[in-house]
């Protein structure tokens, strides 16, 4: 695709979401933590699923908060969409190229940023918790939100991710779990309570689901 192709593409892209996402009812629960952390100016780590960061993008666009993305091809289009949505982007992987792309994610929050990882991105498997994030938060001390969406109705890719779009007039339930601290002496020890916080997304996904 040539380079005017492709700002063509992510300029239709971002407006396709506004007009798309104008339409959604928006409910969100579980997010007085957030609210309270933002409030004291405490950081945070959104961790969320890859195939429900559509919904999101648009939720918390112009807040200026730094998203993890792959340096996939389709990686630099979601960057680019993301940024006309407002948000900062580092590039990279929590597998690939890990320790760059989660030095840079410090860096984000140490410049006062909120950042957002996808744990389960680039490739999955789905819905399964990489430890990343949390080497992210026990360095700088921010507090990890997990986030989940749930939308009805909605498309469905057929992605490994399952990507999630919700449909002109969906009900979208934003849920966000209690703003959690990793309390570990190092990365290593951070990693090893990935299962924990595999669990508070879950949490957050039936609180979605109830709602």
């Amino acid at each position: 695709m040539s380079e005017r192709g492709r700002r063509w593409l992510v300029r239709a892209g971002a407006l396709l979401i506004r007009v798309l996402a104008a339409t959604w009812r928006i409910r969100v629960v579980g997010d007085a933590g957030l609210r309270a952390a933002r409030a004291r100016r405490q950081p945070v780590v959104f961790t969320l699923w890859h195939g429900q960061m559509l919904p999101l993008l648009y939720h918390h666009r112009n807040e200026g908060v730094a998203i993890l993305i792959s340096e996939h091809h389709d990686g630099e289009l979601i960057a680019q969409v993301a940024r006309r949505l407002g948000f900062g982007s580092v590039r990279g992987s929590t597998t690939r190229g890990a320790g760059r792309a989660l030095l840079a994610m410090v860096r984000a929050v140490e410049a006062g940023r909120d950042v957002a990882v996808t744990p389960d991105g680039p490739r999955g498997p789905a819905k399964s918790f990489a430890p990343g994030a949390l080497a992210v938060a026990q360095r700088t001390g921010a507090l990890v939100v997990p986030t989940t969406v749930r939308a009805r109705p909605a498309w469905r890719l057929r992605s490994w991710d399952s990507f999630l779009i919700p449909r002109p007039f969906a009900r979208v339930v934003i849920s966000y779990g209690e703003p959690t601290a990793v309390d570990a002496p190092d990365a290593r020890a951070a990693g090893e309570l990935a299962p924990r916080f595999q669990t508070l997304m879950e949490q957050a996904e039936r609180a979605a689901a109830q709602s």
